[in-house]
Order: C-alpha cells, then sequence, then structure tokens
C-alpha cells in the first residue's frame, strides 16, 4: 500500500512539475531573476532596493531549489539521463556554491540562470537541440575554412611579409590580419588598399579569399544549421502524425470492441426472448 501511494505521489509530482502552468511560472521567475541580477549591478538600485533585491533572488533560487527537488522525487534517476535536466542541475548547484572567498568568481555566474530559458522555453530548446545536431557538419567546415586561412596564410606571408611585417610577418599575424578581412571589418581601407598601393595586384589575392570565406564558406554554416532545423521540424511532424495516428486507431479498436460488445448483448437477449 505505501508503494503504491508513493508511486502515485511521484506521478503527481511529475505531472506537476511537466504541466504548463507551473512551467510559465518557472519561466516568469527566470525573467525576473534576471532583471534583478542587472539591477544589482547598478550602485544607485543597490543603495535604495538591495534589500529587497536579495530577499527575490534569495526567493526565486528557493523555487528553482524546490522545482529541482521534485523532479529528482518523480523521475528518479531517469532524471539525469535527460541532458536539460543535467544542464538545470548544474545551473541551480553553482548559484548554491559559496560566494565568499575562493568561490567568489561564481558570484559572476549567477547569470548563468538565465541560461534556464533554452531549458524550459519549447522554442529555444528546439534552437540549442538543432545547433548541437548540426556541430559535426559544422566541424567539418570548419576545418575547411581552416585550410583555406591556412593557404592564404602562406601566400600571405610569402607575397607581402616583407613589405607589411606587422599585418603579414608570419603565418599567425597573416591568418588573424585574414580572419579582420574576413568580418569585413576595415578590410578595404585598413589593409587591402595599403598593401595595394605597395603590390597593385594585391586585389587578386584578397577578392577570391573574400568570395570563398565571407560568401561561401560562412553561408554554408548558415545553410547547415537552417537544414538541420527544418529537419527537426519535419521530425517533429513525423512524430506528432505518428502519435495521432495510433490515438485514432486505438479508438476505432475501441469502437469496434464496443460494437462487438454490444452486438453480442443484443443476441444474448435475443436468444434469451426467444428461450
Amino acid at each position: 500500500m505505501e508503494m503504491v501511494q508513493r508511486h502515485s505521489f511521484r506521478q503527481r509530482a511529475g505531472e506537476l512539475v511537466e504541466s504548463r502552468p507551473f512551467q510559465n511560472l518557472i519561466v516568469a521567475l527566470i525573467l525576473i531573476n534576471a532583471i534583478t541580477l542587472g539591477l544589482e549591478t547598478s550602485a544607485f538600485a543597490q543603495r535604495y532596493i538591495g534589500g529587497l533585491l536579495l530577499w527575490i533572488e534569495w526567493t526565486i533560487l528557493t523555487a528553482f531549489v524546490v522545482e529541482i527537488g521534485l523532479k529528482l522525487f518523480a523521475f528518479g534517476t531517469r532524471f539525469f539521463k535527460s541532458g536539460w535536466n543535467v544542464f538545470d542541475f548544474i545551473i541551480v548547484a553553482i548559484a548554491l556554491a559559496p560566494q565568499t572567498g575562493a568561490f567568489s568568481i561564481l558570484r559572476a555566474l549567477r547569470i548563468l540562470r538565465v541560461l534556464r530559458l533554452l531549458s524550459t522555453v519549447g522554442r529555444l530548446r528546439a534552437i540549442v537541440e538543432s545547433l548541437m545536431r548540426a556541430i559535426p557538419s559544422i566541424g567539418w567546415i570548419g576545418g575547411l575554412l581552416v585550410l583555406v586561412f591556412y593557404i592564404f596564410g602562406v601566400m600571405g606571408t610569402e607575397l607581402f611579409g616583407a613589405s607589411f611585417p606587422d599585418w603579414f610577418g608570419n603565418v599567425a599575424l597573416s591568418m588573424y590580419t585574414l580572419f579582420q578581412v574576413m568580418t569585413l571589418e576595415s578590410w578595404s581601407m585598413g589593409i587591402a588598399r595599403p598593401v595595394m598601393e605597395v603590390h597593385p595586384y594585391a586585389w587578386l589575392y584578397f577578392v577570391p579569399f573574400i568570395l570563398v570565406t565571407s560568401f561561401t564558406v560562412l553561408n554554408l554554416f548558415i545553410g547547415i544549421i537552417v537544414n538541420t532545423m527544418q529537419s527537426l521540424h519535419w521530425e517533429e511532424e513525423e512524430a506528432a502524425r505518428i502519435d495521432s495516428e495510433a490515438r485514432a486507431r486505438a479508438e476505432r479498436e475501441r469502437m469496434v470492441k464496443l460494437l462487438e460488445e454490444l452486438h453480442a448483448k443484443v443476441d444474448r437477449m435475443d436468444k434469451e426472448r426467444r428461450g
């Protein structure tokens, strides 16, 4: 009996923490906490409402601890099988760590609590999951980008190193300069044109590099992320469709069973009437 009651309590706790009103409450607390943490950086706010801000922070932190406790009670060891649950647990654990002495650096990490929005808001969670799925493909494109940087870095060092040692004195400096060029930040007036004053045909070096990096490789990053998000969306729609079909099939089977039972009952009544 006690085991049944405990299972019932766990089920209710699980339904509570996964309910929409509870999730909305947690989102509201996270947003309020983000505002209070920002206000704590203001000397004016600390002077007039510092005590209130501290009280709000500890109240919200207590609510987060209660939420994690309810999840641990409801799901048991299954709680740690979800990466998002582990993420929430670590964020709350950091907030509970001492913030004095050697742990004073953790005080600045309190703002990480705002990242709990990623695990609480479904749309944000979907974006992060898409980015995580895209990491292998992004890694290969990153490798391609490093290869392009290295090739152009060696070329730039050999071509312009003697004239512009601060920008192209060695491969590392050349690759850093090329990174600035790739971002299109002052690349023309700041780097390309001064180089072209000494080497008139330097545009044959810079223009292909920009076309390859800024307009091709970086767009591949965007394309992979968009494609991954679209694939995740299709998977969610397919899962929803399969779930809907399963429910419809179960409903049809239930209706057929009820009709069969009704038909059998009618036959039984007919037999009794005839007998």
